[in-house]
């Protein structure tokens, strides 16, 4: 498996509000004005959650305009679930 950080993205994915974002964009890319619009928090928290979790490799995003959009990085989404998957296997032998 590629060197992940894995404590620095459960650490990401640990906070309330960005696993709500996270449910948000589960449905498709989304544009940052519309998360906006289910959460009751700032664009520049909104901004501040984002980083992270693009940091962490969670999300990607692209510019369109004067808006961004964004949506779950399903490769990194792969990744986690097979590493979950691999430390439960190893814990049942």
């Amino acid at each position: 498996m590629e060197d992940m950080n894995y404590a620095f993205i459960f650490k990401v994915l640990s906070d309330e509000t960005r696993l709500k974002i996270c449910e948000i964009i589960s449905a498709g890319e989304i544009c940052a004005c519309d998360i906006l619009e289910r959460l009751d928090i700032s664009q520049s928290t909104l901004s501040y959650h984002m980083k992270l979790l693009c940091e962490a490799k969670i999300t990607t995003c692209r510019k369109q305009c004067q808006w961004t959009r964004y949506q779950l990085n399903e490769e990194q989404i792969k990744l986690l679930i097979c590493y979950l998957s691999c430390m439960h296997c190893k814990n049942n032998k």
